[in-house]
């Protein structure tokens, strides 16, 4: 029964309005999934894997794996990455692979760094019904699954520095078809708006607050807030509210210089309350430097 609910609930929204870019707690520490201009700008070779499981207890609700990879090159002028994530709701599947490239330029003395960013890659989405529960077995869309494959180019800008970013960007610029040129589903164009300042309190706590406002057009506008604390330069929590949704809390250690381990939980405040357990994030975030480089522990963004 679940599933037949799911099923409807997933036509619905694949007609074209809803956000296709899957969701992350964590996204302050993956700004490349959303932001190609953000590649490089860590100055190490970093590996960030993170998995989300949405709604637990839902049948066939979300589950996300998102791994990016990105390193400077050319004096640091240039970020160089690559992203891939996949996504799973019910009988949809997505697939995302891209590269990215940005170029970084210098500012000022006090090393505030602008980014140009663009990514290129394809896009693949998977309808297959045949585990599904269907209250009409005879309706022609239940009888054919779907997958198609199209091409993906996106934008960003990304301005930082060692205590600030801000993060203009839109990962999906083309608006193509996904359902086999029905004309009912298309890639949507998103667009990103990202924020965050590390405020040392004092010697012990850094306060880290920062936003990210989602935008798809006939969609609401969606934001999520997080506060983080950071203690000793080694262990962070935080709290997160998604506007409408859910709030959560995240936790994490940065384990030695190049390894930080985030958990993150969030819980629903809307109707998806019911039959459902929250969800769970887990992240693995890696930088390497060479011999010649000196680590800045932590690693704010």
């Amino acid at each position: 029964m679940k599933k037949s609910i799911l099923f409807i609930y997933l036509l619905v929204s694949s007609i074209g309005f809803a956000q296709q870019d899957p969701m992350s707690s964590m996204y302050f520490f993956n700004p490349l999934q959303f932001n190609a201009g953000y590649a490089g700008s860590r100055e190490s070779f970093n590996v960030t894997s993170v998995t989300r499981k949405q709604w637990v207890g839902f049948e066939g609700a979300p589950t996300t794996q998102f791994v990016s990879i990105h390193a400077p090159i050319a004096r640091k002028r240039i970020g160089v990455g690559a992203t891939i994530n996949y996504d799973k709701i019910g009988s949809r599947s997505a697939f995302n692979a891209t590269a990215n490239f940005a170029y970084h330029m210098k500012l000022n003395k006090n090393n505030l760094k602008l980014s140009f960013g663009a990514s290129a890659g394809l896009y693949q989405n998977q309808y297959n019904f045949n585990d599904l529960s269907v209250i009409d077995p005879t309706d022609p869309n239940i009888s054919n699954n779907y997958s198609s494959i199209t091409p993906n180019f996106g934008f960003g800008l990304y301005l930082y520095n060692k205590r600030f970013y801000a993060g203009l960007s839109s990962p999906h610029l083309l608006k193509k078809s996904i359902d086999n040129n029905t004309g009912n589903s298309f890639t949507q164009q998103h667009l990103f708006l990202a924020v965050g300042y590390v405020h040392p309190l004092n010697s012990v706590i850094d306060l880290k607050p920062s936003v990210l406002v989602r935008y798809t057009s006939n969609t609401p506008i969606t934001a999520d807030i997080n506060v983080s604390a950071f203690f000793y330069k080694k262990f962070w929590t935080g709290v997160m509210y998604r506007m409408n949704e859910s709030v959560g809390v995240n936790l994490g250690i940065q384990l030695v210089p190049s390894l930080m381990l985030g958990y993150s939980y969030d819980f629903p405040v809307n109707q998806l309350i019911m039959n459902q357990w929250g969800s769970h994030e887990f992240a693995l975030i890696f930088d390497f430097k060479n011999s010649k480089s000196t680590f800045i522990s932590p690693r704010y963004f």
